[in-house]
């Protein structure tokens, strides 16, 4: 363990000064990734900025009916919130499919959303990982790689997104407030983690000195449902193979929303945009969700060990749909 500095911030501006003061300074919420990180050597911060105890931990409603959670949230109370478990089932289904017990009580929904890929490469520091140390390669393109990308990778990295909970909110359609030397900012939840391209090293648009003060749900439609299904190697404390959010609302048997989110499939959750089109207006029948689960995953570019989960997201991703209409899918090989 190299030597650190640490601070506790009596304020939100005050915690994003001393972080965008020096470019080895770290935000420190639960702790629960960042410090495994620092024992593996992976991450390096000279100054930890403890913002555990800022007031940012609070779930309330908003003005129009949705709700504001603040970034230092404990996943299991948010998994827990009676508004969560009544009108965004997915995201406290999400929650409790996250981690064990222990980490749910630590860890926190600004740093859930920080959370680091699980790639073994990157967390191996004497591997090379385009991700840890741009240029140096990726190794998991042609070695281990069951559990990584089949959708937006690039030649540079196969990681995966590890988060559970954001893929729930990128089905919710939520939005990301961000406090930084520069003001306050708000980016949709599908917008704040990127795909990695030729800079796989950036997870995510936060800027320098940027802090996470909320997260924000909007209002329920009424007669919307929501789920979240998450396939995994065993039943405990395990990370997603695929995993996948939805929220459909039906009305007259024809789908007048749809929203859909895959996890442990890509570098961020991945929203089926064209799943959804293809859903959109169309009946709610077994046809249509093999149709547009088809359309949503011709553009997977599976490696060689990990095309089974092409397959696994859309039985998951039918299942879902038909437990959410009403319906069951038709039997799929």
């Amino acid at each position: 363990m190299k030597p650190f500095g640490y601070v506790r911030p009596t304020s939100a501006d005050e915690a994003v000064r001393l972080c965008a003061a020096g470019s080895h300074a770290r935000f420190l919420g639960g702790g629960t990734n960042l410090v495994d990180l620092m024992k593996l050597g992976v991450e390096t911060p000279r100054l930890l900025v403890d913002v555990a105890g800022l007031p940012l931990e609070s779930v309330t409603r908003t003005a129009d009916g949705g709700l504001r959670i603040g970034a230092t949230v404990r996943n299991s109370d948010l998994a827990a919130h009676p508004d969560v478990r009544e009108h965004y089932p997915a995201l406290s289904q999400a929650l409790l499919a996250g981690a064990s017990g222990q980490l749910r009580n630590t860890a926190t929904t600004g740093g859930n959303l920080l959370q680091r890929t699980r790639c073994r490469y990157f967390q191996d520091v004497s591997k090379p990982c385009n991700k840890r140390l741009p240029g140096t390669g990726c190794p998991a393109r042609e070695g281990v790689h069951r559990d990584l990308a089949v959708l937006g990778h690039s030649e540079e990295c196969v990681a995966t997104n590890p988060s559970d909970m954001a893929v729930a909110l990128a089905a919710l359609d939520a939005t990301v407030l961000l406090l930084g030397p520069e003001g306050e900012r708000a980016v949709h939840l599908t917008d704040f983690h990127r795909l990695p391209g030729r800079n796989p090293d950036q997870d995510t648009v936060i800027r320098p000195g940027e802090l996470i003060t909320e997260v924000v749900l909007p209002p329920p439609a009424q007669g919307t449902r929501s789920r979240y299904r998450k396939a995994r190697d065993r039943a405990s404390y395990a990370f997603a193979l695929v995993s996948v959010a939805a929220v459909v609302r039906v009305e007259a048997g024809r789908i007048a929303h749809a929203a859909l989110a895959f996890g442990g499939v890509a570098h961020r959750p991945w929203r089926a945009r064209r799943a959804e089109s293809e859903l959109l207006g169309a009946q709610a029948a077994p046809a249509v969700f093999a149709r547009a689960m088809d359309a949503e995953l011709a553009q997977a570019r599976p490696l060689r060990d990990n095309a089974f989960k092409v397959d696994l997201a859309r039985r998951l991703a039918l299942d879902v749909l038909g437990e959410l209409t009403g319906r069951q899918s038709a039997p799929t090989g």
